[in-house]
């Protein structure tokens, strides 16, 4: 029985801090968290004619209370691609007695985590899959979700502030805006965010200044489209929406009469493969002159490129095919181009003629003004709102919150289709609301059969046993290099199971107590796709079907 107090306890604290969604700080380990003491006391003193209503969002900034002890000085850092805006940005965190760096991507914040101790400033790396701890940091560089709001700093750095305006995302950047403590509190990001920030803030009694930035180096929009990829020249980056048109991209090029080799970057690829590919692309001594790649260039990697070239300006967003905002096209024509690279004047065109007017009038055009920043109920409100409803599971309760959720003007209801499709699987599991609500907010591919299935059956082994060991569904040692690109995207799906066994490994960590494996055999899995992009698979493959390597035995 102790031991499982004890287990239940610590899966609390690491799901408040790490997660985001509670009022609590880590020392709530043994009493329940500020925010349920508060709706306790709140519907305990409800009468009959006046109850609480816990679905009332319209005051989102009184849910940080250790924010709101402090007039902080909030700075907004905005201009496009390429001005030094987090440039200046970091120099003031580096020069600060502590401090925050808060991120969109993984990759960000290990770029940032190296930036600063290279320059001598102890900074530590958290993010949902990774710890690492320097002596005596005082500064730490998360992932935007892994931001603490409980602790006070002397400085915090928010980057890419403008994708408080994401459907699914928005709420972890609106959470960062109005909770974190800091002295200082440096936003960067795109002009379109201001006013809403402003209108925002207006409630906090923080004081608001914003500095503009211009590009430092010139963005040309061509006015002749490529036309054929026989014309690509070393530095050029090919920019693509779906996995299928990345390799064939990558073929035609590699089977040109110049037989330019190509790195690729796209979203499933394993951040550490996209990075590494980043790096093999911006080697003046590599054999790699040419990028292929998505929107996920659009952030995360510094790279050498001295043209863009849009191989169409539609995308299938998830739900329909559709152009390209303005914002998107800026924000992926803006790393065309440099300060002080190979490359430092950029130049962006189209592959078709028809595309170029769109382009024209997307760069010359200012990205829409953010209109509302997204929300989220933190789970104190959805545990207390489930004590109202007594035989819910948690997708009734999410369905049910959200669609009485009240708002105020600034802000909408985030996306949650994925935490519903995970709660639609994890309801018929005897867990509890908690545990429920640590599996849906894990970083798993719902649309991935064996990214899905990875997880149901992590959560039924957790269910059943309370303790989840790797070798239950995996076999380590058997991995391989794909020889298809069918064996290639397994093998991607592969890594996402193995992270997300790291990422639960950090919040429920007795019970998950594989991670160094897990993580060895996610740097496995990224060796074996870099081995996979070095070879050149494009024969035809063979007629008969693929058999499906034994590597996730209890998922097949």
């Amino acid at each position: 029985m102790a031991s499982m107090l004890f287990r239940r306890r610590i899966s609390r604290a690491l799901l408040s801090d790490n997660v985001g969604f509670y009022l609590s700080t880590l020392e709530s380990k043994l009493r329940p968290s500020y925010g349920v003491c508060q709706c306790l006391r709140k519907l305990s003193s409800s009468t009959g004619s006046k109850k609480f209503d816990f679905t009332d969002l319209t005051r989102p900034h009184t849910w940080y209370p250790v924010a709101r002890r402090k007039k902080r000085k909030v700075t907004l850092h905005v201009g496009p691609t390429n001005s030094g805006k987090t440039y200046h940005a970091l120099k003031q965190l580096e020069l600060s007695s502590s401090g925050i760096y808060c991120g969109p991507l993984r990759l960000l914040a290990w770029e940032i985590a190296h930036r600063m101790n290279k320059a001598n400033v102890p900074c530590d790396l958290i993010t949902g899959q990774e710890r690492e701890k320097i002596d005596g940091a005082k500064h730490k560089a998360v992932t935007v979700e892994m931001a603490d709001v409980t602790s006070d700093y002397s400085c915090a750095v928010v980057d890419e502030i403008q994708m408080l305006g994401c459907k699914t995302r928005g709420f972890s950047f609106t959470r960062a805006l109005l909770g974190i403590s800091a002295d200082e509190l440096h936003l960067c990001g795109d002009a379109a965010a201001v006013p809403l920030i402003k209108e925002i803030l207006k409630v906090t009694d923080d004081v608001v200044e914003v500095q503009y930035y211009e590009r430092l180096s010139p963005l040309v929009p061509l006015e002749v489209p490529l036309g054929s990829f026989s014309k690509i020249r070393t530095g050029d980056c090919i920019v693509t929406f779906s996995r299928y048109e990345i390799y064939k991209i990558k073929r035609q090029i590699e089977s040109g009469k110049k037989q330019q080799l190509c790195s690729v970057v796209y979203g499933s690829l394993p951040p550490e493969t996209r990075s590494r590919q980043a790096i093999m692309f911006n080697d003046e001594n590599s054999d790699f002159d040419v990028l292929v790649a998505s929107d996920a260039i659009g952030m995360g990697l510094n790279l050498n490129i001295s043209r863009i070239i849009f191989s169409t300006l539609k995308k299938f967003d998830g739900f329909e095919t559709r152009d390209l905002t303005v914002s998107e096209i800026k924000q992926i024509a803006g790393r065309a181009g440099r300060y002080k690279s190979k490359y430092p004047d950029g130049e962006v065109t189209c592959l078709d003629p028809e595309d170029l007017p769109l382009l024209h009038s997307a760069l010359s055009s200012p990205s829409p003004t953010l209109k509302k920043a997204g929300l989220f109920p933190n789970f104190d409100l959805l545990f207390m709102y489930s004590r109202l409803h007594p035989g819910c599971g948690l997708y009734q309760i999410l369905e049910h919150f959200v669609e009485n959720a009240k708002l105020s003007e600034n802000y909408f209801i985030a996306n949650c289709e994925e935490l519903l499709k995970v709660a639609a699987v994890i309801d018929e599991l005897p867990l509890t609301l908690n545990d429920k609500y640590l599996f849906a907010m894990s970083p798993v591919d719902m649309d991935d059969d064996i990214s899905s299935q990875g997880l149901t059956q992590f959560a039924t082994s957790y269910a059943k046993n309370h303790i989840v060991r790797l070798r239950e569904i995996f076999t380590p040692g058997t991995l391989k290099i794909p020889k298809s690109h069918k064996e290639l995207k397994e093998l991607e799906s592969i890594h996402k199971v193995l992270d997300l066994y790291v990422w639960l490994s950090y919040h429920l960590e007795e019970c998950f107590p594989d991670r160094e494996i897990a993580a060895s055999q996610k740097a496995m899995c990224s060796m074996l796709v870099e081995e996979f992009l070095g070879m050149n698979p494009w024969q035809k493959p063979s007629p008969r079907k693929l058999r499906r390597p034994n590597l996730l035995k209890s998922l097949r």
